[in-house]
């Protein structure tokens, strides 16, 4: 089977419009009056202004007030601020304000700017900004994350990612419990990794417990990992699978549910990942 890195792209023509514009966006980010949610929100609202109506400018407030346009686009223009839309987790009882409303901001610009004409596939303008932001949502974020477009959290604060994680398109990361990614973990577009779960019986019954993907784990396309689970390293878990239990270390699971049909060649021997596995569990507890 051939071996098929990626290759590196010349500089883009318009490439130092992309640095002036994320450099800036840093800028006013990691400035030290910006870490509330009120400055974030601000920031996000004039970031997508100058985005969706270029030649606005920055008094998003004045044209909504402006009674000539019509009220469509009033309504559009005041979405640009998200302390003006709801999402999703702030709905559910177990929401930590006071951690969430603070990354609100910075997920509302991330969830928008997939869906402009300047996000929708630009891969390098994506993948910079994601890694610009991901730090500031995340609880932990570690170096050169890599993540596409149209990836969605439930918290976002309850993440917990380490080096070299790359997060293909179309995928969700329901933290509401905690996920925590080793290092070097792969998720393939449209996987689904959740931290929550409701009763059978009664529906508001809900149980959070962290989801683990241990290092080089791959959770590979339109899978599924269950709340709870621990997918341990260099495991795998194969297309369209449902993984409702753990998954040891170096092991092939497929599908529904998620079992064991190989253990990958590049395993050590049986009693190293068995208690490697064991040594885990031990920290955990």
């Amino acid at each position: 089977m051939p071996y098929l890195p990626l290759r590196g792209l010349p500089a883009r023509p318009a490439a130092a419009l992309a640095d002036a514009w994320l450099e800036r966006l840093a800028d006013r980010l990691h400035a030290p009056d910006a870490q509330t949610a009120d400055a974030r929100a601000v920031i996000c609202r004039d970031t997508l202004a100058e985005l969706l109506y270029p030649g606005l400018g920055t008094d998003v407030e004045g044209a909504m007030r402006d009674e000539r346009l019509p009220v469509g686009t009033r309504l559009a223009l005041a979405t640009l601020d998200p302390r003006n839309v709801t999402l999703e987790p702030e709905y559910y009882a177990d929401c930590d304000d006071a951690r969430f409303q603070p990354v609100k901001p910075l997920l509302w610009l991330w969830y928008s700017f997939d869906r402009t004409p300047l996000g929708g596939q630009h891969v390098d303008l994506g993948v910079r900004l994601r890694r610009l932001l991901a730090p500031l949502i995340f609880k932990r974020c570690g170096e050169r994350f890599k993540c596409f477009q149209h990836v969605e959290f439930s918290f976002g604060y309850n993440m917990e990612v380490g080096d070299d994680v790359v997060v293909h398109r179309h995928v969700l990361l329901d933290d509401r419990g905690g996920i925590l990614l080793g290092n070097k973990v792969s998720i393939s577009d449209y996987a689904n990794v959740y931290s929550h779960t409701h009763s059978i019986v009664e529906q508001a019954d809900v149980t959070n417990v962290q989801t683990v993907l241990g290092d080089g784990v791959r959770i590979t396309y339109h899978a599924t990992v269950l709340a709870g689970v621990h997918v341990g390293e260099q495991g795998m878990v194969g297309a369209a699978a449902v993984a409702t239990k753990d998954v040891r270390p170096y092991h092939v699971n497929v599908g529904i549910p998620a079992k064991s049909i190989v253990v990958k060649p590049n395993a050590p021997r049986e009693e190293a990942w068995v208690s490697a596995a064991a040594r885990e569990k031990a920290k955990e507890g």
